[in-house]
């Protein structure tokens, strides 16, 4: 399949609706197991109808749209149907709101790097890829992850390679591929260690995507925030955000239309701080929003409890969240 003038046209806007306009990208993507364990941590017995109950909960509460572009989703809630019928890329289409689909399988131990990981998915993808476009997915989302103490040169670009074919293939079948080398906020170490493997993954990720041929006007990026680890003294909001802008604009391409931060275990309260400061920092060269998942769905999880007598207030938590972050990417 050759990516035609007018695709490579609805790749970008598609990416740029993404990242526009102050709303960000819910993520929703929980495998099956962290789903389920996260319903179970709420008292609710886990089983797939509770799983698309909750998915449906988030997804159709009303006005969702204003602040949330697009929504990312499992396999099984992408194939799932909503208790009126639809399918959730069509309920996703009637809200305004652009279907997204997690495509890679989950990370193995990388071969002699000392526990690095390595994210897999590679196989079949093209097949999978053609399937949830015609079933309705906008964009995708690959997650590769890098380990502050014992990322390497060659586990950055074993990633970042793995990455590119991902959005190569995504280009191909009409999908903006979302790209999220995240480096974990796990850990002990300060805002400079952070932000050298940040620049090491970044770094060999665009230089990856530009030997694959990927058209950067037609991708999302997913990075994390450049923050010391959480278990290390915190900084301030402007020091995370320029510290964050100083590898971006060392590592990422202008063309690159939108950068939607992931939240990685940072409490909504402090994401929210970051994202506002670095939207503020004038002639950006991209658009910058949030990409999060459980700064944003966790309160609502939580009030929802596994009864429908408790949805509107769910929804209710769960908009806030999303105005907060929305008013901090604009």
């Amino acid at each position: 399949m050759t990516t035609t003038a007018t695709a490579t046209a609805t790749l970008a806007e598609n990416a740029r609706t993404m990242t526009g306009n102050g709303r960000g990208i819910l993520a929703a993507d929980e495998s099956i197991k962290t789903m389920s364990a996260r319903l179970e941590a709420e008292g609710i017995p886990a089983s797939e109808t509770a799983r698309r109950d909750y998915r449906e909960l988030l997804l159709t509460a009303p006005g969702l749209s204003e602040w949330v572009s697009g929504i990312i989703l499992a396999d099984e809630t992408f194939g799932q149907t909503l208790s009126d019928g639809r399918t959730f890329p069509e309920a996703c289409r009637d809200l305004g709101i652009l279907a997204g689909i997690k495509v890679d399988t989950g990370t193995s131990v990388l071969p002699g790097q000392d526990g690095a990981f390595i994210t897999e998915g590679l196989d079949g993808l093209g097949a999978r890829l053609a399937s949830y476009a015609e079933r309705g997915a906008a964009f995708a989302k690959w997650r590769a992850v890098i380990d502050v103490t014992n990322v390497s040169e060659y586990a950055a670009r074993a990633n970042a390679a793995a990455l590119a074919r991902y959005a190569a293939l995504c280009q191909e079948h009409g999908i903006v591929p979302i790209v999220e080398p995240e480096v974990l906020c796990s850990g002990a170490h300060d805002l400079e260690t952070c932000a050298q493997a940040t620049g090491l993954a970044l770094a060999a990720l665009f230089e990856e995507l530009g030997r694959a041929g990927v058209d950067m006007t037609g991708i999302v990026l997913k990075p994390n925030f450049v923050t010391p680890g959480l278990d290390a003294a915190s900084v301030g909001a402007h020091d995370v955000a320029a510290a964050t802008y100083e590898v971006l604009l060392d590592t990422v391409p202008s063309t690159v239309p939108g950068i939607a931060f992931l939240s990685g275990g940072h409490p909504t309260a402090d994401v929210c701080a970051f994202l506002s400061a670095l939207s503020a920092v004038p002639d950006r060269p991209w658009n910058v929003t949030f990409s999060f998942g459980r700064a944003l769905v966790s309160d609502a999880l939580h009030t929802w409890a596994g009864d429908a007598a408790n949805v509107t207030a769910a929804q209710d938590v769960l908009k806030a969240n999303c105005k907060v972050s929305s008013d901090a990417a604009s």
